[in-house]
């Protein structure tokens, strides 16, 4: 997030959910804290320096083959006037405010993930309206 509120998020760019925006974020390695993970996967999805702070919440979402993932999510700064450059799988990247998110086909369970974090309060589009996908004609005109 920066310090007026917007998050950063990433349009994938490759399986799974190719082409849906989501958090930046992947695996942690073998010796790797979260703290680490988090800093590193930033930098490759977005080329930020971010500062890790608290820990945000965990989602569970089905893999192949059976296999179930377990995320953990951090809330992390970043300087919002550092440019961004996408990497490594992430298509696009961009800061994106509260009000921005229904118009992005954004990554299954976000935006509730977001509510019950506490990440998204007031001003932010309501879980309820995202009852259908919405498509991509709405990701070009958002502001960079």
């Amino acid at each position: 997030m920066d310090e007026s509120g917007r998050l950063l998020l990433i349009r994938r760019g490759r399986p799974p959910a190719e082409g849906r925006w989501s958090l930046p974020g992947g695996r942690v390695e073998p010796g790797e804290t979260d703290a680490e993970a988090v800093r590193r996967e930033l930098r490759e999805e977005t080329g930020l320096d971010v500062t890790v702070g608290r820990w945000a919440g965990a989602v569970e979402r089905p893999g192949p083959g059976g296999v179930t993932y377990e995320i953990h999510d951090y809330v992390a700064t970043a300087d919002p006037r550092a440019p961004l450059s996408p990497g490594d799988d992430a298509a696009d990247a961009r800061w994106c405010r509260p009000t921005d998110l229904v118009r992005l086909p954004l990554t299954h369970g976000l935006l509730d993930a977001l509510h019950e974090w506490g990440i998204l309060l007031h001003d932010a589009p309501d879980h309820g309206s995202r009852e259908q996908d919405i498509g991509e004609q709405g990701v070009t005109d958002l502001p960079s």
